[in-house]
């Protein structure tokens, strides 16, 4: 069995395109190395969009002994991200992306629908959870969306309404940034073990209020 910590990317900046994290997202990146200090992770990947990338380096620059490069796999990245859409506005966007959520089949002017990402991120965690060694922990730096569209994907709605009670509806927005979901894995099948928990970001929270 393998176990994926999947981590959504720190805070980013609201701007159009391939934007950087802000400082309260890097505080929330190195409240989650500190959750990862004593663990034994085999890997860091990463989406390739730089608030993926960045959260993922600063999680590892903070890890006691850490020497891997971090991976890259363009399956982990969002669904679609406003800006690839020349012209689009920030409203368009939002109700393409709300459009797509509610018919995973459509497929956008500009990125994947919503079943295309999640099938993508799943070949891609089994991918790397096939080569890793049994017993592996793997941190997995990604998007809230393509999370979701991943659990819609592979599991049935009896078991995500475990973990929140109007999951498919709402999925958009029940994962926080720097939440993590830990998902383990084994021989082609995911089982969910702790749904976008934030309790290594309490003393974030606090200092910015």
């Amino acid at each position: 069995m393998r176990t994926f910590y999947l981590d959504r990317h720190a805070l980013k900046e609201k701007a159009i395109g391939d934007v950087a994290i802000t400082d309260k997202g890097r505080s929330q990146a190195e409240a989650t190395a500190h959750f990862f200090q004593g663990e034994k992770l085999e890997a860091i990947v990463a989406s390739p969009l730089l608030r993926a990338k960045q959260t993922a380096a600063i999680i590892a620059s903070a890890l006691e002994g850490w020497t891997a490069d971090i991976a890259e796999d363009h399956r982990l990245r969002e669904r679609a991200n406003w800006g690839d859409l020349p012209g689009q506005s920030l409203d368009d966007f939002i109700a393409m992306w709300d459009q797509c959520t509610r018919d995973p089949a459509l497929i956008p002017a500009a990125g994947d629908s919503a079943g295309q990402a999640g099938e993508r991120f799943a070949a891609a965690l089994m991918e790397i959870g096939d080569a890793a060694p049994d017993g592996s922990s793997i941190v997995v730096v990604t998007h809230g969306g393509v999370l979701t569209d991943f659990l819609v994907q592979t599991f049935d709605e009896i078991e995500l309404i475990r973990w929140h009670a109007d999951f498919v509806a709402v999925q958009s927005s029940i994962v926080p940034e720097c939440s993590i979901t830990s998902v383990s894995y084994d021989a082609g099948r995911f089982k969910i073990e702790s749904f976008a928990s934030v309790a290594h970001l309490v003393a974030v929270e606090d200092m910015n209020e």
